[in-house]
């Protein structure tokens, strides 16, 4: 039996002509807030406000930094400026006692001055003796 597997999941659909929902949502948010700025302030101050919110509104339908959405970008952001840091460091001096010591074990230990094939033949030889 077969079926037919789902293909291109991370391609959003296009639902308002060429946008997907997302992108029709931040270009009419960006709209709304233009039109609402252009009808309640003066038009000097209007320009000056509507400039920003429409090349935000435009960088959030179309901008793509490394191919992800700009809108990721913005929410870290946000939550690196909003969210507290606390960084600690304390450096605390271990007593003698405290330490572990390594143990070294005399069994033989390939050098790299032996030949590779010496080595390979140890550690299958070692690879054997754990297995049985």
């Amino acid at each position: 039996m077969q079926f037919k597997v789902p293909q291109f999941i991370d391609i959003e659909d296009k639902i308002f002509g060429p946008f997907t929902f997302k992108q029709f949502i931040y270009m009419g948010g960006g709209t709304a807030l233009c039109y609402i700025a252009y009808r309640s302030l003066p038009f000097f101050l209007a320009i000056l406000v509507i400039i920003p919110l429409a090349s935000f509104a435009g960088a959030l339908t179309f901008y793509k930094p490394n191919g992800k959405p700009f809108v990721h970008m913005v929410q870290a952001f946000l939550n690196f400026h909003l969210n507290s840091k606390l960084y600690l460091w304390k450096k605390e001096a271990r007593k003698k006692e405290d330490r572990v010591e390594e143990k070294v074990d005399n069994s033989y230990i390939p050098k790299l001055t032996d030949s590779k094939l010496k080595e390979l033949s140890w550690g299958l030889d070692v690879l054997d003796v754990t297995k049985r």
